[in-house]
């Protein structure tokens, strides 16, 4: 079965909850979690210390926050956050040998915002594997105790399958923050059915998203230009209720970190406006990646059956988040413990927030902000990266069929991007026919 086949393959019913397929295959898994070995410089052959690594003390992993993946967003997260100082500790975790072996000859994290570039180098690097190292000292990570701060900032797709496998090393007293585009897998229904399955009662972590909204991108490995300078909405998707309150410390130290702009925002006034970054997310970045286009491109004049598809492709997300809104499973969220009343959030006045006028709007809003970008897509693509369209448009097909209803048009869009089309008569003719 092909990746793009397997996105959009019918969910399968379980308990009377539409389980997707990336669920079911967790809830069917009975391997434990694995033993991982934390590798540092000192464990790579050609490194000249060969001495004992302190270990880490409970008081020590209180404070300190790992950042698992070092791309765009992490590297933005990391500089902001060692700005706070060594009360803060960082912990860099990198995704393969090779960015460790990387950071060994070019050490530091470089971000320019403001024409100003400014390299950090200071940080404590790590590479987390099942690979016990042959040279150096031999460290579990976290010397087998829990994490208690970890911030995942990899691509969406890998973000739950990458904290899946860390599983061993969190409980009830971790907090785990997600920052990647995309709407996170935990909102209700699903989080719950996720933490049951993977955690014993009442020892599930925080869940913690922030919605970030600015704009950067990569000048190579460990360097990024902050190019939009904007704002992060955080808050809890699922909170542990036993132990919510272990979440304020990794939420406190954002909040403080210089240039982030963060603010706390209730859980159904950060659902919404999940739903609305993925609606941005699920234009702008697959379109720009098929026509290998700038931001721009979409919003100057753009041809009138581009513009068509635009607008077809809004219509069918907002009959989408629509539904949602006033479906049952959404109850929790606009209306629970962790939600603040809001007249704007009603059903009623999501269904018109949703409309399609209110979110071309709002596209239109954003694509002036960012037309002198290139998307994060379009990037992957060129580079020949694993793309994040499973993630927003594949996520909009799912939710339709989870609402009896469809989305053609989304799921045209997911198969033209992975299946490698390029060009904007190609994107057309796939949906409107040869002229």
């Amino acid at each position: 079965m092909s990746t793009t086949t397997r996105l959009l393959a019918r969910s399968v019913p379980e308990n009377g909850v539409t389980i997707p397929p990336w669920l079911h295959d967790i809830t069917q898994s009975t391997l434990a979690a694995p033993k991982l070995y934390a590798w540092t410089p000192e464990n790579l052959p050609n490194s000249r210390n060969n001495g004992q690594v302190q270990s880490a003390t409970p008081k020590d992993l209180e404070k300190r926050i790992f950042i698992l993946g070092i791309g765009n967003l992490g590297r933005l997260y990391a500089n902001s956050l060692h700005k706070l100082g060594e009360e803060v500790p960082v912990t860099l975790v990198l995704h393969r040998k090779s960015l460790l072996e990387h950071w060994v000859s070019e050490p530091g994290i470089e971000l320019t915002r403001h024409g100003v570039t400014a390299k950090i180098s200071s940080f404590d690097v790590q590479w987390w594997t099942e690979e016990t190292p042959a040279h150096g000292p031999v460290r579990e990570v976290c010397d087998g105790r829990k994490i208690t701060n970890l911030l995942v900032a990899t691509k969406a797709p890998d973000a739950l399958p990458q904290v899946d496998r860390l599983r061993r090393y969190l409980d009830g007293n971790s907090t785990v923050g997600f920052v990647q585009n995309g709407m996170n897998k935990l909102w209700p229904p699903y989080g719950a059915i996720y933490s049951a399955h993977r955690f014993p009662p009442g020892q599930h972590p925080n869940w913690l998203v922030c919605v970030t909204t600015h704009g950067v991108f990569s000048l190579g490995t460990f360097k990024s230009v902050h190019a939009a300078p904007a704002d992060i909405a955080m808050g809890l998707v699922l909170p542990n209720p036993n132990t919510a309150h272990a979440a304020d410390y990794l939420m406190e130290q954002i909040l403080r970190a210089p240039e982030l702009e963060a603010r706390k925002v209730p859980r159904n006034a950060l659902w919404v406006l999940q739903l609305e970054k993925l609606i941005i997310n699920s234009l702008i970045n697959p379109l720009t990646a098929v026509i290998r286009c700038m931001n721009g491109h979409l919003f100057d004049q753009p041809a009138p059956e581009l513009k068509k598809l635009m607008d077809n492709l809004v219509d069918e997300a907002s009959q989408i988040l629509q539904a949602l809104a006033q479906h049952p499973s959404s109850e929790d969220i606009l209306s629970g413990v962790d939600s603040a009343p809001d007249a704007d959030l009603s059903k009623e006045a999501l269904v018109e927030r949703f409309s399609p006028a209110r979110l071309n709007a709002m596209l239109q809003r954003v694509g002036e902000k960012v037309k002198e970008n290139r998307s994060s897509m379009c990037q992957d693509v060129m580079a020949g990266k694993q793309t994040e369209v499973r993630e927003f448009n594949g996520w909009l097909v799912q939710m339709a069929e989870y609402l009896g209803l469809e989305a053609p048009n989304h799921k045209k869009l997911c198969e033209l991007v992975e299946g490698g089309v390029v060009g904007e008569k190609s994107l057309l003719e796939a949906y409107f026919g040869k002229k």
